[in-house]
């Protein structure tokens, strides 16, 4: 039986390796065997990233909601588990957005939640 080459099947699945390394410095945006492992390097980077950004996301709102908690007397626990405790269901990110564009409606949730520890 003859040998049967790559031909296009070959080249094509080069082609989109490369394409896909667009960009990248150096010999990995060249050459087929270096493109090929950071290609699936930077695979790896983006579906890791993925959850990644949610955590980090998530650290932030903390800090803000923690931030803005202290400059109305409460830290950042205490002022989730008035929230709790009074009924009040607002998720990290709306808080977070208040603590930086609303302080007035903050300091209200900051206010009943407060109260609601006290009581």
């Amino acid at each position: 039986m003859p040998r049967v080459k790559g031909g296009y099947v070959a080249r094509r699945r080069r082609k989109k390796v490369l394409k896909l390394a667009k960009g990248y410095h150096g010999s990995k945006h060249r050459l087929f065997k270096t493109a090929q492992g950071q290609v699936m390097k930077s695979l790896l980077y983006a579906y890791r990233d993925r959850r990644q950004k949610k955590r980090d996301f998530r650290k932030l709102w903390i800090t803000r909601i923690n931030a803005a908690a202290r400059m109305n007397g409460l830290s950042y626990s205490r002022m989730m588990h008035g929230l709790k405790v009074a009924g009040i269901d607002v998720n990290r990110k709306i808080l977070a957005d208040l603590a930086i564009n609303d302080e007035k409606a903050f300091a209200e949730l900051a206010s009943k939640a407060k109260a609601s520890l006290n009581s």
